[in-house]
């Protein structure tokens, strides 16, 4: 059976969980007490080399990185959450990118420093935190005007992009981030969130399942 290691605060798992319940999968979930420092245990560094989260073990194959999961998991179950067309595929990359490169990183930093650095009894590094809402400033904006153009990010079919793009601003209420400034994107989310497969990971972000 497929088997999701991850930990409940963290996005990137998340989204593997909300595809694999958008793909009807079976699969067992195994939650890492990431705070004791169990992903960086001897166990889970033979399913990732740097002690991170997600990873997959799917029989004999063992994926860590959760686009790569994501895009497998889609291409094992022939599902069109990640078209195979040349130009569909690229259209839904670039998004993907997009996202986990700019916004992503850009929510790291905040809910590193509102979330985890208090649980964790680290100190709060301001400049950080304070890029990091620059950024969400900064590139939400080109979200919010492509979901003004089409239903979801990618075009007209749901995607793994919106799939990424949910679990990644997920923590915006936890963490102080108003999204009401951008109504395409709440618009967008509020079709997501009541859906089963964001359901069965999590009724709101933080709360384990």
């Amino acid at each position: 059976m497929l088997k999701i290691y991850g930990f409940y605060l963290s996005q990137p798992a998340n989204a593997v969980r909300m595809l694999a319940n958008a793909l009807g999968l079976d699969y067992e979930y195994v939650e890492l007490n990431a705070p004791q420092g169990e992903h960086r245990g001897p166990e889970h560094m033979k399913r990732h080399p740097a002690g991170k989260i997600p990873a997959i073990e799917d029989g004999e194959v063992t994926l860590f990185e959760s686009m790569a999961i994501m895009k497998y998991l889609c291409k094992k179950a022939g599902s069109d959450l990640y078209p195979d067309g040349l130009i569909e595929q690229a259209n839904v990359d670039q998004w993907c990118a997009f996202v986990s490169v700019h916004v992503y990183m850009a929510y790291g930093r905040v809910v590193f420093n509102k979330m985890l650095a208090p649980q964790l009894g680290l100190p709060v590094d301001q400049t950080s935190l304070d890029a990091g809402v620059e950024f969400i400033a900064r590139f939400l904006p080109t979200i919010d005007g492509q979901l003004a153009k089409t239903k979801y990010l990618a075009g007209d079919k749901l995607t793994i992009a919106d799939i990424n793009l949910l679990s990644i601003i997920d923590p915006s209420e936890a963490v102080g981030i108003d999204l009401k400034a951008y109504p395409h994107i709440t618009a967008w989310r509020e079709a997501l969130v009541p859906q089963a497969f964001y359901q069965d990971v999590h009724a709101f972000f933080g709360q384990a399942a």
